[in-house]
């Protein structure tokens, strides 16, 4: 199963609010829970995002309504990649982060950039066996204009913007977002810009920061993660919510419950054992860098009172926090 970060979401409840349709109850029909959005560091199925698409602009006969969820991406939306990607020193260096490592952001999309005869193409691709439905496609293409006119300029059109599929009835918003000459029935879904605006300075980079952000990304995510590797990172950002549930967990990735102990059984994981595992390094982490209270740890970690934390946390150190040795490693890992 492929994952996408769920930010790629952002601003589709508005959206679909504008334009007449209750959003919750069809989230829910394509297994994606309404709550998990507000987290934009979870991740969900692609097949999931795309069926949700699809069905609201169905349900609202918006033929755009991918196009115009991408009126509110920019750099930001990618999150940790795109937190790297804007500290690079031109736009070329930015979009080569962004592509060699965009399954960071989502797993199902293997964009590629060419440079022919002073001209630059992204072309937008699926991985092996994933058939992106329109919406999706449009909302990618947007987003990465969108992106673009972040490392650039504002008012920053490409040459060319290519989709495979038919014409819309209206290409009103189209011509808005991307510019003149948008061309429908073509041979691949992309864009195609001067090859020298690669060359452009980045405005948003800052050469100080640069050294950590490249350090940052070698501690990110490899491309062969496992969906024990996807829940690590919902259930870590769960934890303050104090909603960390297998069940939460589940539906974050767009799967039930079952589905999501079938797949981390293959791994030798469970639930309850991944769960330990990332507060036990959360907790090393937040205590022995004293800049919080206990309380304020034991709610990060999902606890609902410090008694309880202290009390999980004398089981696994062996010593309450405030008196734990940071060289001592845990003598209960497994919580059992």
């Amino acid at each position: 199963m492929l994952m996408v970060r769920s930010a790629v979401l952002n601003g589709y409840v508005d959206l679909a609010l504008s334009l007449g349709l209750n959003p919750q109850p069809l989230m829910r029909t394509v297994g994606i829970d309404p709550a998990a959005v507000a987290n934009t560091d979870g991740w969900v199925s692609v097949e999931a995002i795309d069926q949700l698409l699809e069905l609201s602009a169905a349900e609202t006969t918006c033929e755009d309504f991918g196009l115009r969820l991408a009126a509110a991406r920019s750099i930001k939306t990618l999150g940790p990649l795109g937190l790297i990607a804007r500290e690079e020193p031109d736009v070329r260096s930015a979009l080569e982060i962004m592509l060699r490592h965009g399954n960071l952001h989502n797993e199902a999309l293997h964009n590629r950039l060419t440079e022919v005869n002073g001209l630059a193409t992204i072309r937008v691709q699926a991985a092996p066996g994933i058939t992106p439905g329109r919406q999706a496609i449009e909302l990618t293409v947007a987003a990465i204009c969108q992106i673009l006119r972040d490392l650039l300029h504002e008012d920053w059109k490409p040459v060319t913007v290519c989709f495979t599929h038919p014409a819309p009835a209206a290409v009103d918003v189209y011509h808005r977002m991307l510019g003149d000459t948008i061309d429908f029935g073509c041979e691949f879904d992309g864009i195609v810009f001067y090859a020298r605006d690669l060359d452009a300075t980045n405005p948003l980079a800052d050469p100080l920061l640069r050294p950590y952000t490249r350090q940052y990304l070698q501690s990110l995510a490899l491309p062969g993660d496992t969906t024990a590797d996807h829940a690590r990172r919902v259930i870590e950002s769960l934890l303050p919510t104090q909603r960390c549930s297998a069940a939460q967990v589940a539906r974050s990735l767009g799967m039930d419950r079952r589905t999501l102990h079938r797949h981390l059984t293959r791994t030798g994981e469970t639930f309850s054992s991944i769960l330990q595992t990332v507060r036990i390094d959360l907790a090393q982490r937040y205590v022995a860098r004293q800049d919080r209270t206990m309380s304020e740890i034991a709610g990060d970690l999902g606890f609902s009172e410090l008694s309880a934390f202290s009390r999980w946390f004398h089981t696994q150190f062996g010593s309450a926090p405030t008196r734990w040795d940071t060289h001592t490693t845990p003598v209960n890992k497994t919580g059992r």
